[in-house]
């Protein structure tokens, strides 16, 4: 089949040759059609939210399950080819699950909830089961940490549907929020794999960085308590103990990965930046040991966290992996990054300096992200969508 199926895809297009390919570019341009959908309707008031859906819900759900899970989807089974040394989907295997992602998107302006429950599922236990194969086949077993991370999300969006059909009270809340802390955790869990690993080769002059076992071990313990409570329970002085407890571990954390040379490096500061932002979201969400709600620390996760970490790595990936230099990226890289950057700024800290401009606020923040993800379908089409430069199948 392996053959075959390279046979079949070693013309002039390399789209199906790896996932990061297809999943990439889908999860760029949804990103794009996806905000400009929720600032018509936010801003203008379009009604084109699909039937049984609040337009909050359709957001919050399409922003995690759709752009995330494209993301998650092609770094994923692109990294556990390399993990492994498993061929991961290719060919028309690949074409499969990304038309399921795709009909899924779709699924809720035409379907019945029962279809697009039924759409959904498949693709996220379609995608579980591929990424399961080659850890199983290669006796990976230090990979099932994120497979275990991939499973639960395909619980947690199962909970979010059957919430949205009235079966279980509550189950959109949890749905969408163990949906956003899972893909935090994604982030937290890849983040301590790479970014040290990246700065260390990636700046101009040698650097070790320090990683503690204890700051491990610490910040995963808190971070599951923490997403528990936050959660499944009512309990929001625990949760807002536990965001402290995190906010100063992950301080250490990000001082122990700090030096100068990532800000000469886009690819490196970038995901710098990103966990940054993950950070603040936990001092946000720590607010409230002091009596202050802020509701935008959602967006210091998703917006800033989550939106740079993905946009910084596909940016990274989809070069080392179709044979290009990650020690020099095309210069826009820089913009798209920037642009990004300040839509996170302008989405969450501007809202806590000057509340009265709340809806501006928004808007400029989706302007911003949409200007940052139409540079990256500009510049990263054409790569994703050509073999290799160096002749190799991938």
């Amino acid at each position: 089949m392996l053959q075959i199926e390279e046979r079949t895809f070693h013309g002039g297009v390399g789209l199906w040759r790896l996932a990061f390919r297809p999943f990439f570019l889908g999860a760029g341009v949804f990103a794009i059609l996806l905000m400009a959908a929720w600032m018509a309707i936010y801003q203008f008031g379009w009604n084109i939210v699909p039937a049984g859906y609040a337009a909050p819900v359709w957001h919050a759900h399409e922003m995690i399950y759709g752009y995330g899970m494209a993301v998650i989807a092609g770094f994923l089974l692109t990294a556990v080819k390399n993990w492994t040394n498993v061929q991961t989907l290719h060919g028309y295997s690949l074409m499969a699950l990304f038309v399921l992602w795709v009909a899924a998107r779709l699924s809720p302006f035409f379907g019945s909830p029962a279809v697009v429950f039924l759409l959904d599922t498949l693709f996220m236990l379609s995608f579980t089961a591929a990424l399961l194969h080659p850890v199983v086949k290669a006796k990976s077993w230090n990979q099932l940490a994120i497979v275990a991370i991939v499973l639960l999300l395909a619980c947690s969006n199962m909970l979010f549907y059957l919430g949205l059909t009235g079966f279980v009270p509550g189950g959109v809340y949890m749905g969408l929020y163990a949906g956003l802390y899972l893909v935090v955790a994604m982030v937290l869990l890849v983040g301590r794999r790479v970014i040290p690993f990246f700065i260390e080769r990636g700046c101009d002059t040698p650097v070790q960085l320090t990683n503690r076992l204890w700051l491990d071990i610490a910040i995963v313990v808190c971070y599951v308590l923490f997403a528990v409570v936050d959660v499944f329970t009512d309990l929001p002085m625990v949760a807002a103990l536990l965001a402290a407890v995190l906010l100063i571990l992950n301080v250490i954390r990000l001082r122990d990965w700090y030096t100068p040379g990532i800000w000469s490096k886009p690819l490196l500061w970038v995901l710098y930046v990103a966990y940054i932002w993950i950070t603040i979201g936990f001092m946000l969400k720590s607010a409230a040991l002091f009596g202050i709600s802020v509701p935008v620390a959602v967006h210091a996760f998703s917006v800033g966290g989550v939106g740079m970490m993905t946009l910084g790595m596909m940016a990274r990936v989809a070069l080392g992996h179709t044979g290009r230099n990650v020690f020099d990226p095309p210069s826009s890289v820089w913009w798209m990054f920037l642009l990004l950057a300040g839509g996170a700024v302008v989405r969450v800290l501007f809202p806590l300096l000057s509340g009265e401009h709340y809806q501006l606020w928004v808007a400029g923040s989706q302007l911003l992200w949409i200007a940052a993800f139409t540079l990256f379908v500009f510049i990263y089409t054409p790569i994703l969508v050509k073999p290799r430069i160096d002749g190799r199948y991938g």
